[in-house]
């Protein structure tokens, strides 16, 4: 029987990689840089780490912007003193400048082939380690070719420097023109896209899940709460918000609250009361259960946070309380997708009549182990 639920690992996109459903992101982890206001030290951090790992988790996300380098190199080191380097998926990304000097080179950031050459060699120094098992384009910079990306990452998968390549924050036709022209010229796939998502930003809805389901994707999410606003620690005050976090801190980088933000809160809040379980995890639970998702990357800023987030891999939650919360968050269809719902087109297309792709039975997932 297993009675973990971090002990259940699924193939990430069109791949053998084995990844826990949660993931730890360490954009926390060191005390400087960008992210160095709500950064841990290592201390705080080896606390972390360690109770992930010990609960089963194997998959980490960092980035070499991540407090100005800091994130890896603490990293490396933690996996060093654990000796877990073989058990754990680690992950890591390009795309942002960390060039530290005061003369300006666009070739020290952006994703072309100089900067990814140079910026994975980076990575693995700091990283203390011989290759990543999964990397990432950070953040798609509009203007390098999708073919040099893709030939790129190949490249380094044949080197040996990376096991599996990855893209985050790309348009969807991005992330379906490189998936296919890796197929079509033998090139290792793209086996995941990272993409915010959470019951307060659903917009990868309308393009990614069947641009992901149908070419073998993977979808990894952050800030699947987002960035805190679905915990509960934050309430409205006024026409701004109260609450101690990046949200209420108005020197913080973040969007303003919209009314259907607070819509979103509200639901959670009443979803949490009729299940019995803190808002994170009930967020968190919604967010598994949805469709082309495999894997959500949450941080935490302690044991105990990261314990509660654990949690949540082990809740089911009632249908009709799934049901309330996807009627209550879900966005407004634009055209053309307006045009591709349920009801539309049983209106304009199949009236009178029901047509799907596939009868409920016709494919089960393979499940190998102990399940309850």
């Amino acid at each position: 029987m297993n009675q973990n639920p971090m002990n259940t690992y699924y193939l990430l996109g069109r791949s053998g990689l084995r990844v826990s459903r949660l993931a730890l992101g360490t954009m926390n982890f060191g005390v400087a840089g960008f992210h160095a206001g709500y950064g841990k030290t290592e201390e705080d951090a080896e606390a972390i780490f360690r109770r992930y790992v010990e609960a089963g988790g194997n998959f980490i996300d960092t980035a070499d912007f991540y407090t100005a380098g800091q994130s890896e190199r603490i990293l490396g080191r933690l996996i060093r003193r654990a000796g877990n380097r073989d058990e754990v998926v680690l992950t890591s990304k390009f795309t942002n400048t960390v060039d530290q000097t005061t003369r300006p080179n666009p070739n020290a950031s952006g994703n072309g082939r100089a900067h990814i050459v140079r910026a994975v060699e980076a990575s693995l120094r700091r990283l203390d380690t011989d290759y990543l098992d999964l990397y990432l384009l950070h953040t798609w910079d509009r203007i390098t070719p999708v073919e040099e990306v893709v030939r790129t990452l190949d490249n380094l998968v044949r080197e040996g420097k990376i096991r599996y390549a990855g893209l985050s924050d790309v348009p969807a036709w991005y992330a379906a023109r490189a998936q296919t022209y890796a197929e079509v010229h033998g090139l290792s796939p793209i086996i995941t896209v990272q993409l915010p998502y959470s019951l307060a930003e659903r917009s990868l809805e309308a393009e990614y899940v069947s641009m992901a389901q149908n070419l073998g994707i993977g979808l990894t999410a952050w800030s699947p709460l987002g960035g805190g606003l679905l915990t509960g620690k934050y309430t409205r005050a006024g026409d701004g918000v109260s609450g101690e976090g990046r949200i209420a801190n108005p020197d913080a980088p973040s969007k303003p609250l919209t009314e259907r933000d607070w819509a979103a809160v509200d639901a959670l809040r009443e979803a949490a009361d009729t299940v019995g379980a803190p808002m994170a995890q009930v967020a968190l639970a919604w967010a598994l259960a949805r469709p082309g998702i495999t894997s959500l990357v949450t941080g935490a800023s302690s044991v105990r946070q990261l314990e509660s987030n654990l949690a949540a891999t082990g809740l089911t939650l009632p249908a009709e309380v799934i049901t309330t919360l996807n009627a209550a968050t879900a966005p407004e269809p634009t055209a053309p997708y307006a045009m591709f719902t349920p009801q539309y087109q049983s209106w304009v297309i199949n009236p009178g009549v029901v047509v799907a792709d596939q009868p409920a039975t016709f494919s089960r997932p393979v499940i190998n182990g102990a399940t309850d």
